[in-house]
């Protein structure tokens, strides 16, 4: 199956993104954590890259249950999903490829007809790319040395979000059940923002137009707030859903819990239901994230470094000279 007609012009915005994002990147920084930072268990993304030298993985096991009160069938649906992460080139760039893989088991009522549907419902691959991050700024950092609650409760400022944004595509490959009629390869964009409202929670928005030029494109909104517990090893988070699309449209609700093992290794677990009967879904998900960190902080040589103070001194004691007209002469070095 070929890409449609109507997709070149989509396809040619989508490399000037991408090009976009090579540019822009040389000068931009990000957070690198030391603890994993994964998307799971929900189905938002972060705002922020892994960091350069990190290699992810994010994967779990799925069950969900449908009922389609109109079309009177009813299905049971195993799966996995899988998502890999990149740091590429810079900390603020991340190549991500996710893909959900299921089996769908599917009966007509009333006669009890079945059918099994088998294939991807997800299968994209992108480059995520910081834009703008509030926390690059040093002061913003700084405690309050003088206010343990300016430290620990909401404040207005903490609503500015660090800001990215994602560009890529959707594959649709052979002869996929679910998406019968798309062409192989559909553009994707997105955009991702992530405020800490407090030490403790986070907010993180999505918002996403996908399968651009084909016959059914796909809007999409996500808003995620997630919790830690006093003990950091456990969090909570609720999160909302929205699908807007001729061939599909639904309002999801997912909430779930993660416990860290290990600095580099995260379990998780989730609950879920639509809120419509066409079809009716409820579902249960479990998985694991784990990286491979290879980061390394990109500081200059400590006598680079000194050179540059010593510099930055010598240039301050001259204009010092100059100005009190004290006739000292500047250093030809």
């Amino acid at each position: 199956m070929t890409p449609k007609a109507g997709c070149v012009r989509p396809y040619a915005s989508l490399i000037g993104v991408l090009l976009a994002f090579l540019c822009l990147g040389l000068s931009a920084r990000a957070q690198y954590t030391d603890v994993i930072n994964s998307n799971r268990p929900g189905k938002s993304v972060s705002a922020y890259a892994v960091g350069t030298g990190v290699i992810q993985l994010e994967s779990g096991l799925l069950y969900e249950r449908r009922e389609h009160s109109v079309l009177d069938t009813e299905s049971g649906v195993f799966g996995a999903d899988i998502a890999l992460r990149y740091g590429l080139l810079f900390e603020t760039l991340e190549l991500h490829w996710e893909g959900t893989y299921v089996s769908e088991s599917l009966t007509f009522n009333p006669g009890g007809e079945k059918e099994t549907l088998t294939d991807f419902t997800t299968n994209r691959l992108g480059l995520k790319f910081l834009l703008y991050d509030p926390y690059k700024d040093p002061e913003r950092n700084k405690p309050n040395l003088y206010s343990w609650r300016a430290n620990n409760v909401f404040q207005l400022r903490n609503l500015i979000p660090a800001v990215s944004v994602y560009a890529g595509a959707t594959f649709t490959l052979g002869d996929n059940p679910f998406y019968p009629g798309d062409p192989t390869v559909s553009p994707r964009v997105m955009a991702a923002t992530q405020s800490r409202l407090t030490p403790r929670f986070v907010l993180i928005t999505n918002v996403a137009y996908d399968r651009i030029g084909t016959d059914f494109p796909e809007w999409s909104y996500l808003v995620s707030l997630s919790h830690a517990f006093r003990n950091p090893k456990w969090s909570v988070f609720v999160e909302n859903q929205g699908i807007q699309s001729d061939r599909y449209s639904d309002v999801l609700l997912r909430s779930g819990i993660a416990h860290l093992f290990h600095e580099n290794f995260q379990a998780d677990l989730l609950v879920g239901a639509g809120f419509k009967n066409t079809p009716a879904r409820a579902f249960v998900a479990a998985g694991i994230s784990y990286r491979l960190d290879y980061h390394q902080d990109k500081v200059k040589p400590i006598d680079e470094q000194e050179s540059r103070i010593g510099r930055k001194a010598q240039k301050n004691k001259r204009k010092k000279s100059k100005d009190s007209g004290d006739g000292v002469l500047p250093d030809p070095s």
